[in-house]
């Protein structure tokens, strides 16, 4: 239970949070109505299931690109370690993209399109069970979390990745794919964009992600606690949301590669698939599901399970 003198103490921290990461020219609209009817009883879902035994919970936390999940994580980490007292260790599946070796490999043995990051298959799987399992374990030791660097399309040198030292009470694995489930094999046959129509004719692309979905993902998904999903009106706003993760990265990134309009528009399309069939499939899949409008807002909550 949030009592109000909490709530104005978290309204005031969560304002100086939200100021801090503001960019020039963009402001964020509507902070105290995402206080009130998003952050806050996120906040509270997640600290009641954490309560349950004394055992880290996994939560998974998914949605298209660009719908928010990384500012949702940091903001969810300081609301629950300042009000609830959580440990919290967040991380993104885009962390732990295979190489820029590891899938110009895959792409020559497997098939061309693997050298593109994005679908499964091109992250390293063992690497996140290694880690979860790492995480949890009772006796925990101070630990490292691979960083992946999007502008060189690269794994980060160690260096860089990020330090775990206490162990955690919730861990938050965000990511677009996070929860996916397998189509049918009939699904696959006609292709959605001009990717798969004129890159993958044979289907083998396709079928290897379709396969990899059902198998290996399945079996790291299958340690998710629960799994929320941020459902976005439509996979045109995926891509406008994507296209305005880009030009923010322009202006607060310098010297870092960005993506034109088209370009990204092209990228979408390796996600497009499974991106859309998670959308049908959302409340198949979640144990909570965000839906979010056209200017990022959370209209609504649905919990399933």
């Amino acid at each position: 239970m949030i009592y109000k003198s909490d709530r104005l103490n978290i309204k005031e921290l969560f304002l100086r949070f939200l100021k801090k990461r503001e960019v020039a020219g963009k402001p964020i609209v509507d902070k105290i109505g995402k206080l009130n009817k998003f952050y806050l009883p996120l906040s509270e879902w997640i600290y009641s299931v954490s309560r349950k035994n004394n055992k880290t919970k996994i939560i998974g936390l998914s949605g298209g690109q660009g719908s928010g999940k990384s500012t949702i994580t940091s903001i969810l980490k300081y609301i629950l370690k300042k009000k609830y007292g959580l440990e919290l260790c967040v991380f993104s599946i885009d962390d732990f993209y295979k190489t820029k070796a590891e899938r110009i490999k895959m792409a020559k043995k497997v098939h061309p399109l693997f050298s593109t990051r994005g679908v499964p298959g091109t992250h390293d799987v063992k690497l996140i069970e290694k880690t979860l399992k790492k995480l949890k374990k009772k006796n925990f030791k101070k630990m490292l979390i691979p960083k992946f660097d999007k502008s060189n399309d690269d794994r980060a040198v160690k260096s860089k990745w990020t330090k775990v030292t206490t162990a955690p009470n919730v861990i938050i694995f965000e990511g677009w794919c996070v929860g996916a489930t397998h189509q049918k094999d009939k699904m696959l046959k006609k292709p959605i964009n001009l990717i798969e129509r004129n890159f993958d004719k044979n289907l083998k692309w396709r079928k290897k992600v379709n396969n990899l979905l059902k198998n290996d993902y399945k079996k790291l998904f299958g340690k998710l606690d629960k799994l929320v999903y941020l459902k976005a009106p439509n996979f045109e706003h995926i891509f406008q949301w994507r296209l305005h993760q880009e030009q923010k990265l322009k202006l607060t990134s310098k010297n870092k590669k960005t993506m034109s309009k088209s370009k990204v528009r092209k990228f979408i399309m390796y996600y497009e698939r499974i991106t859309k069939h998670m959308m049908r499939n959302f409340d198949k899949i979640s144990d909570l599901t965000i839906f979010l409008d056209n200017k990022h807002r959370s209209k609504k909550m649905n919990f399933y399970k």
